[in-house]
């Protein structure tokens, strides 16, 4: 039989380590895939992945059940990826030297953007405009950027992404709002 969140969590609280584990199991991809969709580069993705669950091994002894533990989770998550762009300019800088697995890794993150057939002239177009508009969601501001993430890479609703945000819906929707405004801004030659 297969135990419940709270079943697990409770267990988890007592020093159950296979009960943490099986928690970590059941949000452990939809963390990495917040992460990577943040970050700049997949090595920041998992350093954010550790930390959210060091947060959640460390706090949840102090859980108390206010809320769904998917919301708490993700509200931990959302606030390591704030805290990470917000210490560190890497997002600023762009580097002339990068390396053969780099440019690899942002072919491999754009080429779902390429249809099967496409010609080289296409597929080079494409990666083009992948690499746009990972750099014009990369430029949005922290709040922006992650209300975007959640809400148009992992399917949230407007009400569920307050919760993980702590704010009312509104903000969000504001959120939301000034980052479709400054995306259009950024990618306008592309659909000029």
């Amino acid at each position: 039989m297969q135990l419940n969140d709270t079943d697990l969590i409770v267990r988890a609280q007592k020093g159950d380590e296979s009960a943490f584990e099986e928690l970590v199991y059941r949000y452990d991809r939809n963390v990495l895939s917040i992460t990577i969709k943040y970050a700049n580069n997949e090595d920041d993705a998992k350093d954010l992945y550790q930390e959210v669950f060091i947060r959640v091994y460390r706090g949840l002894k102090n859980f108390r059940f206010q809320s769904e533990f998917s919301t708490w989770l993700f509200r931990i998550t959302t606030n390591v990826c704030l805290t990470y762009k917000s210490k560190s300019k890497e997002h600023l800088k762009v580097s002339i030297d990068k390396d053969f697995d780099d440019e690899e890794n942002e072919f491999s993150l754009t080429k779902e953007l390429v249809y099967d057939g496409s010609s080289p002239e296409e597929i080079s177009s494409g990666t083009d405009i992948g690499e746009m508009i990972k750099a014009a969601v990369d430029s949005l501001s922290s709040q922006q950027k992650m209300t975007f993430v959640l809400k148009h890479y992992e399917g949230y609703k407007i009400r569920e992404i307050a919760e993980i945000l702590n704010c009312k819906e509104g903000t969000v929707k504001k959120y939301l709002f000034d980052a479709t405004k400054n995306l259009r801004k950024k990618l306008s030659p592309v659909y000029a």
